[in-house]
Parts: structure tokens; sequence; C-alpha cells
């Protein structure tokens, strides 16, 4: 295939820009002043579906959830919206205890996940408000 690439300069041009091409990290996405977040809770299966601020803290039953910063995809740009969330859950009688603290993607929840046997929190996507 190497021999072939040097005769064809403009497809081994296409094949290098094609295998460099990533999604774009959070620096280079676009600023969201919110986000759209959904909260579970696996032993009761209740969810919330909510919008919060950048800088908000909310409070989801024994958990504490504040967004940091939220940034979407430009529009030319694959959809993908990541926020960054810091998650406290505070226990009866116990300190709070961090239990989450990083950027969570909406296309792939799984990919940096919140572990909790109780709670699940997810990113919706970025808002305008």
């Amino acid at each position: 295939m190497t021999r072939l690439l040097r005769f064809f300069p403009l497809a081994a041009a296409l094949l290098a820009t094609a295998s460099v091409q990533a999604a774009p990290v959070p620096s280079q996405m676009i600023e969201r002043p919110a986000a759209k977040l959904q909260w579970l809770d696996k032993v009761t299966a209740r969810t919330s579906t909510f919008t919060m601020k950048v800088g908000e803290t909310k409070a989801m039953s024994s958990l504490r959830i504040t967004l940091r910063a939220c940034r979407e995809n430009p529009p030319i740009e694959t959809p993908e919206s990541a926020a960054f969330l810091e998650v406290t859950e505070i226990k009866p009688g116990e300190q709070a205890e961090p239990v989450f603290s990083g950027w969570m993607f909406a296309s792939s929840p799984a990919l940096s996940a919140m572990e909790n046997p109780i709670y699940d929190v997810w990113v919706l996507g970025c808002e305008q408000q």
C-alpha cells in the first residue's frame, strides 16, 4: 500500500487527514451557560431531568451535584456535549464524600461515569439559557 500512496499523493493526503482527525477535546468546544442532566435512583427507579446553570449546585436525595462547565461541539462537527461535574454524597451522620469529579460526555455516558451503587447521573446536553 505504501508504494501505491507514492503514486497517488491526493489519496495519501486524504488518508492521513482521515486518520488524524479525532473528536474535539473540551477546550476546543463552545462554552454554554447551562446543562441538562438526568438523575436516577436505582432503588426506587425514580428519575428526574433538570437543567442547571454553570456554578450552580443542586441537591438530589443525598447527592450534591455542581456543574462547573458545559461545552458542545461547533455546529460543523459531530454533535457532542460535555459537562464538568463535581458530585458529593452526604450520608446522615457522616462527612460529605466526593463520588465524582470530571467530564461526562452526552454521547458516551459510560466513558466517564459516576460509580455509585444507588444513583446515576448523566449529561443529556448543553443549554443556551
